[in-house]
């Protein structure tokens, strides 16, 4: 992103996709790593912080995934699920490669996640979702065991791994709540259910003003009505929403098997089930944003209105080419991230609005269509397509069809715009 003046019709939202790898506390110069990965994530948010609007660049909103940390205070059952008599079991899953670690979480992993947004703070509005790894609990349930056999974190199913669940958002709401500091009286901070695991906010980009939503992961029928009445509240407002888990790799609105949280509790809304009962049924709502899954997906549908919406995976957590190229002989659970971001480049020109979607790194300092190598580097998240294709995944540009006529009620002056950035520096 070239630091420079913003265009009145253009602004870009930043994706940050799953920062726990950066994070995790083995991955940190004190447990034996090379390097500290968590400074991998601060330097993403200066980047952010320094284009944001108030500072005279064009993001106009930041919006984080879910899975912000790594590690879970336990991999008992929660008490909610064991007073309905679930049962957790030993998973080889859990105890290998995510075991918990209460003490590190809370004096390694949360705080380097609470510096990381400390440095948004005040500079543009944001949000952050709970993802699986943010609950306190995560654990295997003992009525669908795992198998014996090698596990692959790339293809997690359920008749090797069994079944995983989670409960308990203590910690996550405690640093990323609705009365945080990070959101508490803040005017773009619009709305909140569940001490803030669902949240809405308000901001411009360009010409128009755009509603957030941010969904806890796998929503049960509460949350949608609360996102529903947000949507009432703000009609005819193109609507982003957020959320840990829609899209997967394969272009999909499916769970992941191994962690379909509807196993135990069928209130909660699968991502088809989700798009049935929301996301298709209100035409404000523009794209659904995820992560979860590695790798890069996109797909456009009509909504029930005929409208477009748009669905975006991202997610970078499994590269590692910021640890080959300086200490091949290191080892790493996973991956670390290399400091990629998700651009979306709106431009809302009023003879033909479009979205482009990029890639940026600011451990590279580079867009993935500027480096060679790219595919070379990462392509194995999809080695069924074509390099053209797969770098064709993170320079992808959409046409915004009928974005003005769908949205006209939405549309800001210059005055209404400036008075809106001015809030959002506040």
């Amino acid at each position: 992103m070239q630091e420079s003046a913003r265009s009145h019709s253009r602004f870009t939202v930043a994706v940050v996709p799953d920062t726990q790898n950066y994070v995790s506390y083995r991955n940190q110069r004190a447990a034996g790593f090379p390097f500290n990965a968590r400074e991998l994530l601060w330097d993403m948010m200066h980047f952010i912080a320094r284009n944001a609007v108030g500072n005279g660049g064009e993001i106009a909103f930041a919006t984080a995934l879910g899975d912000m940390w790594q590690h879970q205070m336990s991999a008992d059952v929660d008490a909610a699920h064991a007073r309905r008599g679930h049962r957790s079991i030993v998973s080889p899953l859990l105890a290998d490669h995510v075991a918990p670690a209460p003490e590190q979480v809370l004096n390694i992993e949360i705080p380097a996640v609470r510096t990381a947004y400390e440095i948004l703070a005040g500079q543009l509005p944001f949000s952050v979702v709970p993802g699986n790894h943010d609950h306190d609990h995560m654990w295997a349930d003992a009525d669908y065991p795992p198998q014996p056999g090698a596990i692959d974190l790339h293809r997690l199913d359920l008749a090797s791994v069994g079944s995983i669940h989670c409960g308990s958002l203590e910690n996550w709401t405690r640093n990323f709540g609705a009365q945080t500091p990070f959101f508490k009286n803040q005017p773009w901070y619009v709305s909140s259910f569940r001490q803030g695991a669902n949240s809405a906010q308000i901001f411009t980009g360009g010409t128009h003003r755009f509603l957030h939503l941010g969904l806890e992961m796998s929503p049960d029928g509460e949350v949608v009505d609360w996102a529903e009445s947000v949507l009432q509240a703000f009609p005819g407002v193109p609507t982003i929403v957020s959320i840990h888990e829609f899209l997967n790799p394969r272009g999909e609105r499916q769970a992941a098997e191994c962690l379909d949280l509807s196993r135990l509790d069928p209130e909660r809304h699968t991502p088809d089930r989700l798009w049935d009962s929301l996301i298709s049924r209100h035409d404000q709502i523009l794209a659904v944003l995820n992560g979860h899954f590695h790798g890069v997906r996109h797909r456009v549908d009509p909504n029930q209105h005929g409208n477009q919406v748009f669905q975006f995976l991202s997610n970078y957590q499994g590269r590692k080419q910021s640890l080959r190229g300086t200490f091949p002989d290191a080892t790493v659970i996973d991956g670390i991230g290399d400091g990629w971001l998700r651009l979306m480049e709106f431009d809302l020109d009023a003879q033909r609005p479009r979205l482009r979607l990029r890639a940026y790194s600011t451990y590279f300092k580079a867009y993935a269509s500027d480096l060679p190598q790219y595919a070379a580097w990462y392509g194995h998240e999809h080695p069924e397509m074509s390099e053209a294709e797969f770098r064709a995944l993170d320079d992808v540009e959409f046409d915004l069809v009928d974005f003005h006529t769908r949205f006209e009620r939405a549309r800001v002056d210059g005055e209404t715009a400036n008075e809106t950035q001015m809030a959002q520096r506040a």
